[in-house]
């Protein structure tokens, strides 16, 4: 069952990590920092809506480091309740799918927690200022976005990287419920 994710906070700061990435290098923001401004998503690899984009979203991601936009993908997931995601799994799917951005893994799941995700996939668009002023769905069309199909993030950090400022009618993101560990 989807579940959405919440609607843009204007201006918040984007929240400092330190985490393991992929390649077991540790990543901060200020590594993956653009200087037009950051796309920081949160995504998984079991998820359905994220499979649906993944193939997509490394075209566009590739398409805004160009401009300037700097990228990470953070997974959250519980992978003890969800082997799929396990860190082992993370490297082959950044390996499969040539990802040009870092993939961390938030094994405490305390960096989603800061940032407010929910869902995956789940994306927030930071200006060079590092405001958040995206935070939402990859684009319309659900899991898998039908070819030709508008892609909101990549307009919106186009128009945050000329402006500053991301557009005020965003669509919520719409994926798969964060997979939180049992207290």
């Amino acid at each position: 069952m989807a579940a959405q994710g919440q609607v843009c906070d204007f201006g918040r700061p984007a929240v400092e990590f330190a985490l393991t990435g992929v390649g077991g290098r540790l990543w901060r923001l200020a590594d993956v920092r653009g200087p037009s401004g950051t796309v920081v998503m949160f995504l998984c690899n079991h998820c359905p809506h994220v499979k649906g984009v993944l193939d997509r979203l490394v075209a566009e991601l590739a398409v805004l480091r160009r401009s300037g936009i700097g990228a990470v993908a953070i997974m959250p997931n519980d992978t003890a309740a969800y082997p799929e995601d396990s860190f082992e799994n993370m490297q082959r799917v950044a390996a499969e799918h040539r990802f040009g951005f870092p993939y961390l893994w938030d094994e405490s799941q305390a960096v989603a927690r800061a940032y407010g995700a929910t869902v995956t996939p789940e994306f927030f668009g930071y200006s060079r200022d590092m405001r958040l002023q995206y935070h939402g769905r990859f684009a319309t069309g659900g899991r898998a976005p039908p070819p030709g199909q508008p892609c909101d993030l990549a307009a919106a950090m186009q128009q945050i990287a000329a402006t500053g400022e991301g557009p005020r009618e965003q669509a919520a993101a719409v994926g798969s419920a964060i997979k939180w560990r049992r207290a």
